[in-house]
């Protein structure tokens, strides 16, 4: 039996920027492969780095899908369908509109595809493919690893990808992937991923979590496990993580190196709107929170949501200037996006403000980091054009000078500042 694992992609530059440069490792599809019976031939093609080669032979195609590559990933499917090729498609998009999906599918796979996966298996090699497979959320990833040999010469970035834990338990309206959990947070077993780094011979990792802080008694006993390792390490995790002392300690002694922070916005109005509990404190208080991780060293990755109905073309404007100025390592200003099954999208279709008919995700009009709504303050257009002026105005060749001299953060290490240099200039390449 042949297995054939797609990422789909999205094109290579679209509106302003160019998607293909460093991309990460597809950790779903190598945990997938990981949990294939070994007399399995599995294969990986990730569009965003090579071309999909319709013709391969395969006994299964595994397509994962977002709602930002659900259409991209139904014409991949269909191709390959044509050809006469099974097709089971899975991942959040799948979950949240599983009878859409099944229209391009042979199969669909609604929940954790890890608990069922086994069966998919099982009955493609007996050619008797389930239309649905349902999996429950549990444990993650319990007793296997991933089949890193998968990403090997693929041009992806030097870090490897682990996950310890899976979902967030706040409730932000904005957010698939509290719809797709549940709310729920599951971690793995710490022994698990010591086991994982030390078998794959991990140095420079990046933990794929969607908060990695939101049980602490847990990042604890991991922060408390890692040290011994001496990897280098970073996340995302939530704001409030600086209220823990203690946890901020032990990620510093265990390698910490940075984390990846949903700011979303510095207006307290818009936190309120998005229900982001964990930003409750979204004013000077901010600043305080930036300074707690530049004491311990730890470089931030900011992101912002930019285009929530209290989001005037000013107040964007000092949100480009707070990131300059806390000398971030990284920012990312994304527009605000609808996902479906969330309760913005419900906000926003209630009041008939969504664009492209509702589904942008299916429209041949939609474009990354565009308006998929009409904004209060702008129309869709600007909101466009002041979201790519962000991201050149924070990329511009003074802003990373700038920032580059932080010596808490940026500089304080020969491999930090390798790190933050290498990042910006490749953000910059493929943002102008």
């Amino acid at each position: 039996m042949k297995l054939v694992l797609i990422k789909p992609g999205i094109g290579d530059i679209i509106e302003g920027y160019r998607l293909n440069d460093g991309m990460m490792e597809p950790l779903q599809l190598g945990i997938l492969a990981g949990l294939t019976p070994p007399d399995v031939e599995v294969v990986l093609f990730d569009e965003r780095v090579e071309e999909i080669p319709f013709d391969e032979p395969a006994d299964l195609v595994a397509i994962t899908v977002d709602s930002i590559t659900a259409r991209r990933a139904y014409a991949i499917s269909d191709e390959f369908r044509s050809r006469g090729r099974p097709v089971v498609l899975g991942g959040i998009h799948v979950t949240l509109l599983p009878e859409e999906a099944a229209a391009h599918a042979d199969a669909v796979v609604i929940g954790d595809a890890e608990a069922v996966w086994a069966d998919v298996v099982a009955d493609a090699r007996a050619g008797k493919l389930r239309t649905s497979y349902s999996g429950p959320f549990g444990e993650p990833q319990a007793g296997s690893f991933p089949r890193r040999e998968l990403f090997k010469r693929k041009g992806y970035l030097p870090v490897s990808l682990v996950q310890f834990s899976r979902g967030c338990p706040f409730n932000c309206t904005f957010c698939a992937v509290a719809r797709f959990f549940g709310s729920a947070h599951n971690c793995r077993r710490v022994e698990e991923v010591v086991r994982e780094i030390e078998h794959d011979n991990l140095e420079l990792v990046l933990f794929a979590d969607d908060n990695l802080t939101a049980n602490k008694p847990a990042a604890k006993a991991l922060c408390k496990a890692l040290k011994p390792l001496k990897i280098r390490w970073a996340s995302q995790v939530s704001i409030d993580v600086v209220q823990d002392p203690e946890l901020l300690d032990l990620m510093a002694e265990s390698g910490c190196m940075g984390q990846l922070i949903g700011f979303d916005s510095i207006n307290p109005q818009s936190i309120r709107w998005m229900k982001k509990a964990p930003n409750r404190s979204a004013d000077e208080r901010y600043r305080t929170a930036v300074e707690r991780m530049r004491q311990y060293g730890f470089q931030v990755w900011a992101s912002f949501m930019l285009g929530n109905d209290y989001d005037s073309p000013e107040c964007i404007e000092e949100t480009i200037r707070f990131a300059i100025a806390s000398k971030f390592t990284l920012a990312f200003f994304h527009i605000l996006v609808p996902y479906p099954g969330t309760p913005l999208y419900a906000e926003f279709q209630q009041a008939s403000r969504l664009l492209h008919g509702g589904k942008w995700w299916l429209s041949p009009d939609f474009r990354y980091n565009t308006a998929t709504f009409v904004p209060r303050q702008m129309t869709p257009a600007e909101l466009g054009e002041i979201t790519v002026r962000a991201n050149k105005e924070f990329y511009s060749a003074r802003s990373i000078l700038t920032r580059s001299l932080d010596t808490k953060t940026n500089i304080n290490s020969l491999m930090k500042f390798m790190l933050y240099m290498r990042f910006n200039l490749l953000v910059r390449a493929t943002s102008t």
